[in-house]
């Protein structure tokens, strides 16, 4: 066998190798930049060119991940779309802006967020980005300025046709036109208009002032667009001389200014590079930690119809090798694939042929173990005889230990019954007593309410214990089964008035004789109407129905509860089963038992239901007696003196609906307990308790009592050990990992009272564990003991952060927290704005949370500590120092000498002066 499992270990091991290296592949594909691109300003061609010269220069880069936005020219746009880019994680944003001032904030949002930023063409109002792409528009324009100069030989009239008033390309671009021609005085702008980057609009302008334009030697644009619109003017003119007209930007493709320079459309056009391919590679610097220059001014050019072919064929000669780029790439992607594909094949097959060696191996090794075993076998036989033999005679034993257990609970149901009765008599007669106190009288109706509780508890233990061993007879009776019912109904009519529901009985006739144990049935109807009241709600209705045909009679009872979830609808009558979602709380038997007492009726019970619709329970009985014994037919009168009392003992409860109460009482700066329990009634009563010594908050959830922990921080929690969708040790754990909760001590409540249960609730590390039912006194003793020793751990975490020689903490994240709060301030006590913000953000936790944190651990205020800790420095600086008292003054954070003499003199009674005089007199 031995030699068998350690090559079954090694091909284990081999395939979590393989799987581990194709994991380590699919991590290596993914692990790329995601780099966000805004674009907004510039014509379609401007943009789409930028777009072309970053895909051109990220297909050096095939592991990046382009994600592209284009706002065509709307601010407002841009800043949402730069907005989701942040959203999506990206590792880098290269943005265009159409104006500075609109997406300055989105800029410093991601700049603040640790997003580098690399602004192209425009830069922002605010320092807040990483790097700069861009060309210099005042040069742009001083280059078409020399330019214009010389072409005309330094004479001429020229028209300057600008851009958007008041825009910053437009301003720049017409002062280094003008820097320009100043070597050349013989040339005069005669005109200037705004064209505002637009053909149509530089057609109209220059329409306006036509008549002057036949003393004009030259236009100059500020972009190829209105200069191919004073072009067209000028063709419609028809004017003898030619006139030069010379623009800016120079772009390449079909209507690009390389195009009209070439068709003689424009004179020439000064290259205004997009910086597309700049970008790329400093965010390529930025992003592998490489060093990078922070403003990247681009070059530009004048391109005429001496260098314009020359333009066209390097651009051409780009888009090819571009294109020659993506068709290799896309080849690449194809051979990766077809490489994994084979690989994962390879991988199978190695991992197939392995393990058709091991199970042919360990086939081997079962032929022969199966010869061993079937003469163990044979040995066995005579021995498996005696033990059958063996558990015959214990099967006796058990049944007759089964029939002592029955009549031990039988006679214990009595033996509980009897002190349940001499409770009950004497609370009734107190509760008619009109002149007890209403405080009284309130917890005599809690004592009530939960002995009649008890009651049911019992009787539904002891029926379940007879059905579970056949034990439970029945005595059926012939009875209208109408009357019965509105009998039941009539019982819980002063409970259904309590919340104004409407309890409605429809029948398809007013007498049906039906053959059925009336102190049995009674007890289905009664659990089925209980649940109904318990989780109609004010103002609803229930509905009782009863239909009958030749061989069956239904029996439904339909509430406009909030219904049952399908998840918990197949498990309503499993033994013991309590749903998770409802908040009513039963011992998980009534269905339980009602389906057990339905089947001993060879009856059936269903139930139908859908979340928020309300719940339908539909009981089918046999007419006729056939189906019964003659044994289960009762001789004799009906004893329904049981319908009364059970009557009692499920509507006793349903009379009030129990709410959380809220404290009445609050005393300024007293200690504050949190009480999470699913009880209300014992919620409520904890609380009315202990409000007259602390400041009280209630939850009936674990999520309730989490978010309350966390929003309130109290000085103590009492939670229950088991609560709805979690438990008491789940939200000890919660709490004592958390930095906000970790001080606060915590009490466990518990009806499991076993050692084991003891020790596995304080591993969560709870401080103390109660069993229930408890005594109030050691309650309230134990709250009091745990509060007490949390003051004592204050002035000892106090004296602890004074003096370097102490170190016993007894909390390692209260250790952690006072470590860390410590060290920061001590590194910022020479900062004099230094504030309690920053503390609480580099810590992580909230503002509020901080202060009740330190106030907790230290009895003293933030504001305090940081002024002593400066108070003390100081002075050890005083002592030992040879710094003068000014200079002190600043090492320690304070404004001025003079505030820190006077708040050094409020703590030790002397100036600093006189201090470190009598400190050098000693």
């Amino acid at each position: 066998m031995k030699t068998i499992c350690c090559p079954l270990n090694r091909i284990i091991l081999l395939i979590l190798a393989s799987v581990n290296l194709l994991s380590c592949q699919k991590q290596k594909e993914n692990s790329r930049y995601s780099i966000g691109f805004s674009q907004c300003i510039g014509s379609d061609l401007w943009r789409q060119t930028m777009l072309e010269e970053i895909k051109m220069e990220l297909s050096f880069h095939p592991g990046a991940k382009l994600i592209y936005a284009d706002a065509n020219g709307n601010s407002k746009l841009q800043q949402r779309q730069a907005g989701d880019l942040i959203d999506e994680g990206i590792d880098i944003l290269i943005i265009s802006p159409n104006e500075a001032q609109p997406l300055t904030p989105i800029v410093e949002e991601a700049y603040n967020k640790g997003i580098p930023v690399i602004i192209i063409d425009r830069k922002t109002a605010s320092s807040a980005y990483t790097a700069y792409v861009g060309a210099d528009n005042f040069q742009v324009g001083k280059l078409a300025g020399q330019y214009a100069g010389q072409v005309l030989k330094g004479k001429g009239n020229i028209v300057e046709v600008m851009g958007l008033p008041g825009s910053s390309p437009t301003i720049e671009r017409q002062r280094g036109f003008s820097e320009g021609l100043k070597k050349y005085p013989g040339i005069t702008i005669t005109n200037q208009i705004y064209g505002n980057w637009l053909k149509k609009d530089t057609e109209e302008q220059l329409s306006k002032i036509k008549t002057s334009l036949t003393g004009v030697d030259a236009i100059f644009a500020h972009n190829d667009q209105m200069a191919s619109g004073s072009r067209k003017v000028l063709n419609t003119l028809h004017l003898k001389k030619p006139i030069k007209v010379i623009g800016i930007d120079a772009l390449p493709g079909q209507g690009g200014g390389l195009e009209m320079v070439a068709q003689r459309i424009l004179t020439a056009s000064v290259l205004y590079p997009t910086g597309g391919k700049e970008a790329i590679n400093t965010a390529f610097k930025i992003l592998n930690k490489e060093t990078f220059s922070r403003d990247n001014i681009l070059q530009s050019l004048v391109i005429d119809s001496t260098n314009v072919e020359l333009m066209k064929l390097q651009w051409n000669k780009f888009r090819s090798q571009q294109k020659d780029i993506e068709r290799q790439g896309s080849l690449l992607e194809e051979q990766k694939l077809l490489f994994k594909n084979q690989q994962i094949v390879l991988n199978i097959i190695v991992i197939t042929l392995v393990l058709s060696v091991v199970f042919g191996s360990l086939a081997l090794y079962a032929f022969l173990e199966n010869k061993k075993i079937n003469k163990d076998l044979e040995a066995n036989n005579v021995q498996i005889l005696n033990q059958r033999n063996q558990l015959i005679e214990m099967s006796k034993k058990a049944e007759a230990a089964t029939e002592a257990k029955l009549n031990f609970f039988t006679n214990m149901s009595h033996e509980f019954r009897t002190p349940l009765t001499l409770i009950l008599s004497p609370l009734e007669d107190l509760l008619q007593n009109q002149k007890i106190k209403p405080e009284a009288e309130k917890h005599l109706n809690l004592i009530h309410k939960n002995v009649y509780r008890l009651l049911r508890l019992i009787n539904q233990l002891i029926d379940y214990r007879k059905i579970e061993h056949d034990k439970m007879i029945l005595r059926v009776s012939q009875n209208n089964i109408v009357a019965f019912l509105n009998d039941i109904l009539e019982s819980f009519q002063y409970s259904a008035k309590k919340k104004n529901i409407d309890i409605r009985l429809v029948t398809d006739s007013q007498t049906i004789k039906v053959w059925f144990d009336v102190n049995m049935l009674d007890k289905v109807i009664f659990n089925l109407l209980s649940n109904a009241l318990k989780f109609t709600p004010e103002n609803g209705v229930i509905c009782a129905e009863i239909s009958h045909d030749s061989e069956f009679v239904m029996l439904s009872i339909k509430d406009n509860g909030p219904g049952i979830s399908p998840a918990e609808i197949d498990h309503v009558f499993d033994h013991f089963y309590q749903a998770e979602t409802n908040s009513a709380k039963g011992s998980g038997l009534g269905l339980s038992l009602s389906k057990e007492l339905m089947t001993l009726h060879h009856g059936n019970i269903k139930v139908e239901s859908a979340k928020n619709h309300g719940t339908k329970f539909s009981i089918q009985l046999q007419l006729g007696d056939g189906h019964f014994s003659d044994q289960e037919k009762l001789k004799g009168k009906v004893n329904k003196d049981f319908l009364y009392e059970d009557a009692k003992i499920y509507t006793t409860g349903l009379n009030d609906t129990p709410e959380i109460r809220e404290p009445e009482s609050f005393r300024f700066n007293q200690e504050s307990v949190l009480i999470i329990e699913d009880n209300t009634d014992l919620l409520n009563y904890l609380g009315s308790k202990l409000e007259a010594d602390y400041e009280v908050f209630l939850a009936d959830t674990g999520e309730k009592g989490l978010s309350s922990a966390y929003e309130q921080v109290p000085d103590l929690i009492i939670s229950d050990l088991v609560l709805p969708g979690s438990s008491g040790r789940w939200v000890t754990e919660r709490l004592k990992s958390d930095i906000r909760t970790s001080h606060i001590p915590i009490i466990l409540l518990s009806a499991h009272g076993s050692l084991e249960q003891q020790i596995h609730g304080m591993e969560s590390m709870a401080d103390a564990y109660i069993v229930k039912p408890f005594n109030y006194t050691y309650l309230l003793a134990t709250v009091n003991s745990l509060l007490k020793n949390r003051t004592l751990l204050k002035s000892h975490y106090v004296s602890d952060i004074s003096s370097p020689g102490k170190h016993l903490i007894s909390k390692s994240l209260d250790r952690k927290f006072i470590n860390d709060f410590s060290g920061i301030v001590e590194q910022n006590l020479s900062n004099e704005n230094f504030r309690v913000d920053e503390i609480s953000r580099e810590i992580g936790i909230s503002r509020v949370q901080f202060y009740r944190k330190v106030k907790a651990l230290l009895d003293c205020s933030v504001t305090d500590y940081i002024m002593n800790r400066r108070l003390k420095k100081a002075k050890y600086l005083l002592i030992n120092g040879k710094h003068s008292i000014s200079e002190i003054t600043y090492m320690v954070g304070f404004s001025s000498p003079n505030y820190f003499s006077t708040v050094f003199k409020s703590k030790y009674g002397m100036r600093p002066s006189e201090f470190k005089k009598s400190q050098h007199s000693v």
